[in-house]
């Protein structure tokens, strides 16, 4: 699990830079400015150890009383996207609520992971959502052309088993693209430039974290 600390952002769509010998790069930009210390998990007295962090600012009449209760406590105005992230202990002192996260707690060049909601697809075949190939269009083949085939099993044990790849639902799921590396920080305008596409639509909520895998990596080359 990744407890590192991290930044909820707004994907604002994709666009291009140019480096300094003229390549050109696809990144994404996300909104990352407005990072909220919203309240803080102990390990005394909730079990776990996480930092609550709340973005973009929400309609007080909106607002349900339990959340409005927090956000009053918490001396900041009411925040549309909640959420928690496992960190250190000592992330919390450096971190007190009511505080802002900036934007500097990253690195261009710096590796990351972000996570978000992919696009909903509905209802899918499995060619579609599986990549599955289907039937032969030949002589005799009748309306099984895109059709998943035989689930098998036989007598025994006589039912489908679980995880079998079949028609569904598609996409809308919670999805994390590792080892993305941000391109350029632009603190002024509170934004964030990573190389590449991340999960989601625009206008979806995301959450960036340093990468898990760099930092396993960096464990063991100390050891």
């Amino acid at each position: 699990m990744n407890f590192q600390l991290g930044l909820i952002a707004k994907k604002i769509g994709m666009t291009q830079i140019f480096d300094e010998d003229g390549t050109r790069i696809p990144v994404t930009v996300l909104a990352a400015a407005g990072n909220t210390v919203t309240a803080h998990r102990t390990s005394e007295r909730d079990g776990y150890v996480a930092i609550q962090l709340g973005f973009g600012e929400k309609q007080p009449r909106r607002t349900n009383k339990p959340d409005a209760g927090q956000f009053r406590a918490a001396g900041v105005t009411p925040r549309y996207c909640v959420r928690e992230l496992r960190v250190a202990e000592a992330v919390l002192g450096e971190h007190p609520v009511g505080s802002d996260i900036p934007l500097s707690i990253f690195g261009e060049g710096e590796v990351v992971d972000v996570t978000g909601t992919s696009k909903g697809k509905g209802f899918q075949g499995v060619i579609k959502r599986h990549n599955m190939r289907g039937e032969m269009a030949a002589h005799g083949q009748h309306e099984v052309y895109r059709h998943g085939g035989s689930l098998g099993c036989r007598k025994t044990p006589g039912r489908v088993m679980p995880g079998k790849r079949m028609a569904g639902h598609m996409g809308n799921a919670r999805v994390t693209q590792q080892n993305l590396k941000i391109a350029k920080i632009m603190s002024d305008e509170g934004l964030i430039l990573v190389r590449g596409t991340i999960p989601g639509a625009n206008n979806g909520y995301v959450t960036i974290r340093r990468s898990v895998k760099t930092a396993i990596r960096a464990g063991k080359n100390k050891g």
